[in-house]
């Protein structure tokens, strides 16, 4: 990455384009098809597939409502229908699968594969920016999905029970609070049944669907494009505006892209063209079918409605087991991300706990504390799943559209297609989703403001410390000493005592500052002396044979350089075991590790805002422990701190 990417510690350098990266087999490319496809119902299709709960309701019974007549049923189901064709099947799961950073996707790891064919242009900051902008909105995603979707489940309480309405709410807090305590065990165990219940919950609404349909069956006609044509025809503004709605049908596709480095690109595929989209295009029919046949008294919740008596309780059941997947699988997300987003330099570094020995099963208390009180906070203020799906389609349809972007540098400058051919695939997508953007615009009072805030709040959080850490660097290598002209004079100038000192260092040139205060202070050198630096690679993992660079200084100096996927643990003591050209092996119990701590002082140098310098100080400060984070053992770290102007 370039200098607008920094690391969580001084002993984390900018990440490079160079070193050779393998995927670790995160895809299980020993399983069948037929598991990945299950494990992939199970995790990667919560969010959508929870979207038939409230999202026909809400275009004619939430904040824009439309006529409740067979043009504008007809219509919506039409504009679902093709939405889900051309956002989630063509450009997700068709086009923009297919670029994959070594087997990952996501807003980041395809900022960081765009990256390494961007770097140094001038444009590439602008495409960096609107990717950690992305990131900013996911988060706001990720604070919303818990909140909509088991409120739009355990709504079901009121549409079968009107007595118990107030019971919802409590409900509702109770299973969230419930949901996010269970975080720092693990999910490994239970993600087990995660793909056999969403089957079962997919199979229900499908057929629910099939047998509405038999009753109206003249309503498969609303998958016919023009009906989506003739209700703008007749109808463009409250067409529009009931976009803004009808978009809630598709959210959660990114997800099909941001989890493809967990079961792969086909079984991710299989999963939608073979359940997923049948199961959601057959239930959103039957509830046109039952919105057509009960008229205004079915739009309680078409969704429960679709249920006969008998069948009420265990839909109940059935939905809102799958809404609390949804959820986890949410939750989920937002911790990898930020593993992601600490690797990159966008946050500070953070406490991560590993659940699980499974790829990606980590554990952020920071994240998860705050996610459980932003959820908690929404689903109190706004009361209803109707009011919070207002919230819901600007941080979805926002993050559409800068996929639309990065899909574009992908096509023209990563894959060389034809001018003519991007541009009027990209044209395609970019209508659909500006008309989906312009619409949720309109519900900002409504409660759209939210993911608003929340983006904007992240996103200067984000560049905050990304900016910090440049200018800290910057200052760092002001008046730096090269490290030939050091070991000739430190050699002969202190006294060597036994063992070996490793001195972290951001830069891979100039003496850290630790080292100088050491021989400055303490007026001794190790016989020993390793110069260590930590590269994120813009790949997701690095192989072994790529682990490690050194170069031998003389006179028991050396400068080591390990690199690390923006995926993998850094774990310095496991990478130094690898390490065969320092001399001996290294012996953590006769090793000493110094760190560098900086203490900023906010001044008016040019770089940054003083209020976000003081930001970038207050999250410097709050950050989680360099020794945790390089996993170095407890008693051999000594940290050195210093005092630096930015």
């Amino acid at each position: 990455m370039t200098d607008s990417v920094g690391n969580a510690d001084t002993a984390v350098a900018s990440p490079s384009a160079s070193g050779g990266a393998g995927h670790h087999g995160a895809h299980g490319h020993d399983s069948s098809l037929l598991k990945m496809a299950v494990g992939a119902v199970g995790v990667v299709f919560g969010d959508i597939g929870t979207s038939p709960l409230y999202a026909l309701r809400d275009t004619f019974a939430g904040h824009h409502r439309l006529p409740l007549d067979q043009t504008h049923v007809y219509g919506i189901i039409s504009l679902m229908f093709w939405s889900m064709m051309i956002i989630v099947t063509l450009k997700y799961v068709s086009v923009i699968m297919r670029a994959d950073n070594k087997g990952e996707g996501g807003s980041l790891a395809l900022l960081a594969l765009i990256n390494q064919h961007t770097e140094g242009k001038r444009w590439g900051r602008g495409i960096i920016l609107l990717g950690v902008f992305a990131t900013a909105l996911f988060y706001g995603d990720s604070m919303i999905t818990p909140a909509v979707s088991v409120m739009g489940a355990i709504e079901g309480l009121s549409v079968y029970q009107p007595s118990m309405q107030g019971w919802v709410v409590p409900m509702v807090v109770a299973i969230l609070i419930g949901l996010f305590l269970i975080q720092s065990r693990g999910t490994a165990k239970v993600a087990t049944f995660f793909g056999p219940i969403m089957l079962v919950y997919f199979a229900t609404i499908a057929v629910l669907g099939v047998v509405s349909i038999a009753a109206h069956p003249q309503v498969i006609g609303a998958l016919s494009p023009h009906y989506a044509v003739a209700m703008f025809a007749l109808d463009p503004f409250r067409g529009f505006l009931a976009m803004g709605a009808a978009v809630l049908a598709v959210t959660g596709a990114e997800a099909l892209y941001a989890d493809m480095g967990h079961f792969g690109r086909n079984p991710i595929r299989v999963s939608w063209l073979a359940l997923v989209l049948p199961a959601l295009v057959l239930n959103y029919l039957g509830q046109g079918s039952l919105l057509m046949r009960e008229g205004a008294s079915a739009l309680v919740s078409p969704f429960y409605y679709l249920a006969p008596d008998w069948f009420q309780w265990p839909l109940l059941i059935i939905a809102s087991l799958a809404a609390v997947i949804a959820s986890q699988a949410v939750i989920s997300g937002a911790f990898s991300v930020t593993q992601q987003a600490i690797q990159l330099g966008f946050i500070p570094r953070m406490t991560i706990r590993h659940t699980s020995t499974a790829a990606g099963q980590i554990f952020i208390p920071v994240i998860n504390s705050a996610l459980m009180v932003a959820v908690i906070l929404l689903v109190l203020v706004f009361r209803h799943s109707s009011n919070l799906t207002a919230a819901y389609g600007i941080a979805v349809t926002g993050a559409m559209m800068i996929d639309n972007v990065l899909l574009g540098v992908v096509l023209i400058k990563l894959w060389h297609w034809r001018p003519v051919l991007a541009g009027g695939l990209l044209a395609l997508f970019v209508a659909i989703d500006l008309g989906y953007l312009g619409a949720n615009l309109t519900k900002i009072p409504d409660g759209g403001w939210v993911p608003l805030v929340m983006g904007v709040t992240i996103f200067t959080l984000l560049t905050t410390w990304s900016r910090g850490r440049a200018l800290m660097r910057q200052g760092m290598a002001e008046g730096s000493i090269p490290l030939e002209v050091f070991t000739k004079s430190a050699h002969s100038s202190a006294a060597r005592v036994a063992g070996t000192a490793i001195f972290m260092a951001s830069a891979s040139n100039g003496v850290p500052s630790a080292l100088l205060h050491n021989i400055k202070h303490n007026k001794v050198l190790h016989d020993r002396v390793i110069i260590l630096t930590v590269a994120i690679q813009d790949v997701p993992y690095v192989d072994l044979a790529e682990r490690s660079d050194v170069k031998d200084f003389g006179n028991g100096f050396y400068r080591v350089k390990l690199r690390f996927g923006f995926l993998e643990e850094t774990d310095v003591p496991a990478a130094l075991k690898t390490v065969t050209m320092c001399g001996a092996p290294f012996d953590m119990m006769k090793t000493s590790f110094f760190l560098s701590r900086q203490t900023l002082i906010p001044s008016d140098k040019p770089g940054m805002a003083l209020w976000r310098e003081k930001l970038f100080a207050w999250m410097l400060r709050n950050a989680a422990s360099a020794m945790e984070f390089f996993r170095l053992p407890t008693n051999r770290v000594v940290e050195l701190g210093s005092q630096l102007r930015i």
